[in-house]
């Protein structure tokens, strides 16, 4: 009698739990609960560009502190295309947290700039492209005004590093090869060392940079051109010149032998091919 208790026992449980599973499969379905309509439609896009409010703003407040080094420019954040797929057209922007979406208008150039809330401020909110991750690039962009054509200002882009990497627009670090030296963390460290490997772009294919300031003028090295022409194709992924390499230059930030008032000068690739009889 007892083998016969204990062989029912090691049984009940297998017996429950198929009792169990088949009122399961026989019962009818439940009703699908349906959330409440919502007064406003937004476009969403799986696995988003995101980039953090505060940061960003954290980037605006190193712009005003150290506004002497572009006096006469202003701030604007700039997207520029990471992968070739990217569609630039109507690109949208929203600070969204918890409790509060705010859109960011963009400019048909798509530079933007970010409004202040205090709400979403205390939301740690999240500056939101309607595009997937890694497929932009960000950039502070500070541009003195009236300045010859094709040309920057060396001031200017020492700014636009500063308030970049305060405001975490440059991510992504290959762990094959750091973009930015693990060793250089903080806006200073990046921007005052020529390790800090702080990419510029041009607005076409670059063939040559100068630097000018009075009777000095210094054509940049064949190295401080294409993200420095060392990249694989298994690195390059990593970079935010992904698809922009061609674009890309150092400008020698660093070096304070070189005035705020330098000129940075650029031949275009297309503007070769024109002057080739």
């Amino acid at each position: 009698m007892r083998r016969i208790s204990s062989l029912l026992a090691s049984l009940l449980p297998a017996v429950a739990f198929s009792q169990v599973q088949q009122a399961a499969q026989e019962a009818p379905p439940a009703a699908a609960v349906v959330p409440p309509a919502q007064t406003v439609t937004v476009t969403s896009t799986r696995d988003p560009v995101d980039k953090s409010y505060r940061k960003m703003l954290h980037g605006v407040e190193r712009f005003e502190r150290q506004h002497g080094l572009a006096p006469k420019a202003s701030l604007r954040f700039r997207l520029l295309p990471r992968t070739p797929q990217v569609d630039m057209s109507g690109i949208t922007l929203r600070v969204v947290g918890d409790g509060i979406t705010l859109p960011v208008p963009v400019a048909p150039d798509n530079t933007f700039t970010l409004p202040r809330n205090q709400q979403a401020l205390r939301e740690d909110a999240a500056v939101i492209a309607n595009r997937k991750t890694t497929s932009m690039t960000w950039r502070a962009q500070v541009i003195t005004p009236g300045l010859p054509p094709d040309t920057r200002r060396l001031g200017d882009l020492r700014l636009e590093c500063l308030v970049g990497v305060e405001a975490g627009l440059v991510s992504n670090s290959s762990p094959l090869f750091g973009w930015i030296a693990n060793a250089l963390t903080s806006p200073d460290q990046v921007c005052n060392s020529p390790d800090g490997n702080f990419l510029f772009f041009t607005e076409r294919p670059v063939f040559s940079v100068t630097l000018r300031a009075g009777a000095r003028t210094e054509i940049l090295p064949f190295r401080f051109l294409y993200a420095g022409g060392e990249q694989t194709r298994d690195m390059l992924q990593y970079c935010d010149c992904q698809v922009l390499l061609d674009r890309t230059y150092y400008a020698p930030i660093w070096d304070k032998t070189w005035p705020d008032d330098t000129l940075v000068s650029f031949d275009y690739m297309d503007d070769a091919a024109e002057a080739t009889p």
